[in-house]
């Protein structure tokens, strides 16, 4: 592979039985997994189209090739084909880790679990893209595929640095232009900020298939300080000096609410939620929210 790699080698071993899978019946009402003639890389012949950089070099016809001195690619018909985006929290607070492991971010697991997502569309025949939401404003690879386009959103994970508070709205509107509707979008952020949960329900409300990723911090789920502790919010540098011991009861009774809230809120928009907390494997909130729903086991 000609890019970093982000997926510790059991992980990728446990992907294996792993599916990336949409609920919503693309021209249809409601959830549920069913066939669609939609053109990819499957069994039976559709048609040909042009070659584009980053489909894989198997799909060429090369007795068209030496026919015509031109690249084309087989398409073929297939079933359940997505476009799956990955939407990445780069604010400030997505940089912070606790002592549960040390040297291992919000953000590093953000990159973890979006190239788990790129393997398992890359697998299935899929396009996959990605949106980089930061103090920056907004970075976009736009949906291929293939393991040259797999590759060049690696690269991009590379690069991702912690900074900044969630943009002005006005600075998102290219995803609006890239992520359409039927196509899955998965969001992963600490969803501390009101206007992170905001763009999932929009995208939702626009029959775009959103699934929401909460990355938590060990200390967060377990406040395990004892003594004075000084808590300062990375986004607006505001500091709270108190006695650890004393504040646990309250903090862990308000952040389970909170956690239950925000995961009512999302239901209710049709987002499908799960957390994840740095300290727990990586492929377990994926095998949650890719899970087969109720009636949809084989």
């Amino acid at each position: 592979m000609g890019g970093p790699d982000f997926i510790p080698a059991p992980v990728r071993a446990r992907l294996k039985d792993l599916r990336l899978a949409g609920r919503r019946a693309a021209g249809g009402h409601g959830f549920g997994l069913h066939a669609s003639r939609s053109r990819g890389a499957g069994l039976e012949f559709a048609q040909y189209r042009a070659y584009e950089p980053g489909d894989e070099l198997r799909q060429i016809d090369w007795k068209l090739y030496a026919r015509s001195d031109r690249f084309f690619v087989r398409e073929s018909e297939r079933d359940s084909p997505l476009t799956a985006w990955v939407m990445i929290d780069a604010t400030a607070s997505m940089g912070q880790g606790d002592a549960a492991r040390p040297g291992w971010s919000r953000l590093d697991a953000a990159r973890a679990l979006a190239a788990c997502v790129f393997e398992l569309a890359l697998r299935q025949g899929d396009r996959f893209g990605l949106a980089v939401i930061g103090g920056d404003g907004l970075r976009l690879v736009p949906a291929g595929s293939g393991p040259r386009h797999r590759d060049r959103c690696l690269l991009e994970l590379q690069g991702l640095q912690a900074g900044g508070r969630w943009p002005a709205e006005d600075r998102l509107r290219p995803l609006w232009e890239r992520i359409g509707a039927g196509h899955l979008a998965l969001l992963l952020s600490d969803h501390f900020d009101d206007a992170a949960v905001a763009l999932a329900l929009k995208l939702s409300a626009a029959r775009r298939e959103v699934l929401s990723l909460q990355i938590l911090t060990a200390e967060e789920r377990d406040f395990p300080f004892r003594g004075g502790h000084r808590f300062r919010d990375v986004e607006d540098g505001q500091e709270l000096l108190t006695d650890a011991a004393s504040a646990r009861t309250d903090f862990l009774a308000a952040f389970a609410q909170a956690r239950a809230a925000l995961a009512a809120q999302l239901a209710a928009g049709g987002v499908r939620h799960a957390s994840h907390v740095l300290d727990e494997a990586l492929d377990a909130p994926l095998r949650r929210l890719f899970a087969p729903a109720a009636g949809e086991r084989a």
